[in-house]
């Protein structure tokens, strides 16, 4: 089924969206929650409330890309249930790992002042995306959205760790220097 006739499904209130919806995308959002919480069981469910998320959000909203929307809801579930949990305990601390690696380019929402701005610092994040070579991209995309470990971040593009490490280093300070250069301080 094709996407606009999942978002048309969700629109005309026919629970068979639901259905579509995991049918077409559930693997998609389990890879998304199991990277972050690691445990089988608490990405089913942030999955199953994915599509609760999807169902309470159309109408009013009808997305663009349904596989950004889905992922989107699925990200922020299973972000909102890790902080229910200790980095000790679950996850292995790849989360905490891969958002504290993002702190020093990426300020803190602390001030209304600063999530005003949030839409301009998100233009001035995908200006500094789209503007590397799509490997560098799709790479720290998989580590700072999917929140893929390295290891796995290494074997898909067969290349080394340390390499990968390297590579995200390099394009976190300049991501600071791109955003500082829009205006943007720390």
């Amino acid at each position: 089924m094709k996407d606009y006739e999942i978002i048309n499904l969700y629109w005309e209130r026919k629970e068979a969206a639901i259905t579509a919806s995991a049918d077409k995308y559930g693997d998609y959002c389990h890879s998304i929650s199991y990277n972050i919480l690691h445990n089988v069981e608490d990405a089913e469910e942030c999955v199953n409330d994915t599509w609760l998320g999807a169902w309470k959000s159309m109408p009013p909203h009808r997305p663009e890309r349904l596989s950004t929307f889905l992922g989107r809801i699925t990200r922020n579930l299973s972000l909102d249930r890790f902080k229910k949990y200790t980095a000790e305990k679950r996850g292995l601390g790849q989360t905490t790992l891969a958002l504290s690696e993002l702190e020093d380019c990426i300020p803190d929402k602390s001030s209304v002042e600063e999530i005003v701005d949030e839409q301009i610092l998100v233009q001035k994040l995908n200006d500094f995306l789209y503007a590397q070579p799509e490997q560098k991209r799709n790479i720290f995309i998989r580590r700072y959205w999917y929140l893929y470990p390295i290891k796995d971040i290494a074997a898909a593009y067969n290349i080394s760790e340390s390499k990968v490490t390297s590579l995200l280093f390099r394009m976190r300070n300049d991501l600071k220097t791109h955003l500082q250069k829009e205006g943007i301080y720390l």
